[in-house]
């Protein structure tokens, strides 16, 4: 198991949510956490929440991860102030938690943008200095909605599918070209940070909606142990198997779970 001690690990959206309290434990090891994230009021108080645990180790940012040329500039002054990024978490996420067609296009672009294409920049960013080292870890904070489809997650099922599928393709690159960087995808059930606030479970005890503290344990544990994939709860690795039915077998099955059901009541963080 690596140790987090004196690595530096930058977190997009790293000032609220799961985001925020991965940081504080991954500070609470020794890390030297950089924050991406686009309020500043939150930005600073994680920030000074990490410097209480690790002084002179916590940064902050502003940087709009959907714009190219926003995260590129960031990466350069990280560089310079912070030195060479050893992990890398893509945790920034939004989710629109409606009907597809009552979903704005702009929402849907926007979902796609927060929830993929920020993956593409930032690890276009910090993976050459990862591979000129031969060391270094890219994390994909994905959800179990990048493993099969929910009725009124349409967008969101589209950009957590991409990015489990961008992950799997690094992984691939990385032992093609026998690199030591690693990659880790999670992929959690609901969790209860806010930001699917609403949502129900059918079935709690197959299908808990997850404590975020417990679900920020299991993820800076899988970090440190280079692993590849994070499923929770643990039921989630039945998909695999359960794919291999007929679709409307499968979509009975998911259905009588309640997955179906789950946004009903959804309001998400305001």
């Amino acid at each position: 198991m690596k140790k987090l001690s004196n690595k530096t690990v930058l977190v997009t959206g790293g000032a609220s949510g799961i985001g925020r309290l991965m940081s504080l434990k991954m500070a609470a090891k020794g890390a030297r956490l950089v924050i991406w994230d686009i309020n500043q009021a939150n930005l600073d108080r994680v920030v000074a929440e990490i410097r209480a645990i690790t002084p002179d180790a916590g940064w902050g940012y502003i940087v709009d991860v959907t714009k190219p040329e926003a995260v590129y500039q960031a990466a350069d002054k990280v560089r310079a102030e912070c030195g060479k990024v050893d992990v890398l978490v893509n945790n920034a996420g939004i989710v629109s938690g409606k009907m597809f067609l009552d979903v704005p296009d702009e929402r849907i672009e926007m979902s796609l943008k927060v929830n993929t294409l920020a993956h593409f920049w930032t690890t276009k960013a910090f993976l050459p200095a990862m591979l000129e080292s031969d060391c270094g870890h890219v994390v994909t904070i994905a959800s179990a909605a990048g493993l099969v489809g929910v009725a009124g997650l349409g967008d969101y099922n589209a950009s957590k599918f991409a990015a489990v599928g961008f992950n799997e393709s690094l992984r691939a690159e990385m032992k093609k070209r026998g690199s030591k960087v690693t990659t880790t995808v999670v992929c959690p059930f609901f969790i209860d940070t806010g930001m699917f606030d609403g949502v129900k479970t059918k079935c709690p005890l197959l299908l808990p909606i997850l404590k975020e503290q417990y679900a920020a344990d299991m993820i800076v544990k899988a970090i440190e142990s280079d692993r590849e994939l994070l499923m929770m709860p643990r039921i989630l690795a039945t998909l695999p198997v359960l794919r291999i039915l007929p679709p409307c077998m499968f979509d009975r099955v998911v259905t009588w779970l309640g997955v179906n059901s789950s946004m009903d009541e959804f309001k998400g963080r305001h």
